[in-house]
């Protein structure tokens, strides 16, 4: 491996392809206690994103900084928009899964699985035609990051909500479900799991049921809070995965090999594509926000297309 001291620790030269070697990587905002679910606006060119020990929401934007947009947040985590301009929200407070529309209804999409309150949804994903993915471990029932209180559930699942609004539970065999996200075909369904280190892969059938799960990618990491972990992750519009884990962003080939790290200042927590041409990537780190301008594009996502 040839790491460098600069952005980008190389272990394979095809990334150098996606990041230029000495790539800045910018602060854009700090002083929070713990930053999260990121989340780009195309329509108001800002970035949306949480601090959940703060309980606040904020968006920040080149022309007005910092701005407090929801406070209490009912610590929310991961954010995520459809193509109607829709934001779709994890609550850890109400273990719910929100959907904010543009009028500023809120409709409540999960709450419940078989009678049980759902842990805590933790990230989500949306797919073209409205199908709605999340991810449900335990965080938001621990202190600092959610409201303590005994779990109901047995287990920690991936769920998917169809069009009609009928809730799945499409896994329960995870330690700890986080990060999430599509492959640029819509044809896979990446979910990582926080304490194993890992992450797999599933396919998407037409109607969204999920089917063949298998290991993707393994030890990225420890599992170790304090060295970092995998918890946000993304796709590029070639189908590379970024996920956060030590030292920063790693960066994985649609194939699974391991090609490097972006590394940041900071322990990551997530990321999201953002700016006028889906270059730039952001990155929650902990205390701030920080980014980095990439050779290549967000994965073309429905709300990518928002005006």
């Amino acid at each position: 491996m040839n790491r460098t001291a600069e952005t980008v620790e190389v272990n394979d030269p095809e990334l150098l392809r996606l990041i230029d070697r000495e790539a800045p990587i910018e602060q854009v905002c700090t002083g929070f206690r713990f930053s999260e679910g990121p989340i780009w606006n195309p329509r108001e060119q800002c970035l949306y994103f949480s601090d959940m020990p703060g309980d606040i929401r904020r968006r920040w934007s080149p022309r007005e900084g910092v701005v407090e947009v929801r406070n209490p947040s009912n610590k929310c985590n991961g954010m995520t928009y459809d193509g109607a301009g829709n934001l779709y929200v994890c609550e850890h407070v109400t273990s719910s899964l929100v959907m904010e529309t543009p009028a500023g209804e809120r409709r409540m999409l999960a709450t419940h699985w078989q009678g049980k309150e759902l842990n805590s949804p933790n990230d989500v994903v949306v797919r073209s035609d409205g199908t709605v993915y999340f991810s449900d471990p335990t965080y938001g029932r621990m202190p600092v990051f959610g409201l303590e209180r005994k779990q109901e559930l047995d287990f920690q699942g991936v769920y998917r909500v169809s069009r009609d609004g009928t809730l799945h539970c499409e896994a329960n065999d995870f330690s700890q479900p986080n990060g999430l996200c599509l492959s640029p075909d819509e044809k896979v369904l990446y979910v990582n799991d926080t304490t194993r280190a890992h992450i797999r892969a599933f396919d998407v059938a037409p109607d969204g049921m999920l089917s063949r799960g298998r290991m993707f990618a393994e030890h990225v990491g420890t599992g170790d809070y304090a060295e970092g972990v995998v918890d946000g992750m993304k796709c590029d519009e070639h189908g590379n995965i970024y996920v956060t884990g030590p030292r920063g962003i790693w960066v994985m080939s649609a194939r699974g090999a391991h090609l490097g790290v972006i590394r940041m200042p900071e322990i990551a927590g997530n990321l999201n594509w953002g700016g006028r041409d889906w270059r730039e990537l952001y990155c929650a780190c902990s205390t701030s926000i920080y980014r980095v301008r990439m050779n290549v594009r967000g994965n073309p996502v429905a709300y990518m297309r928002m005006v």
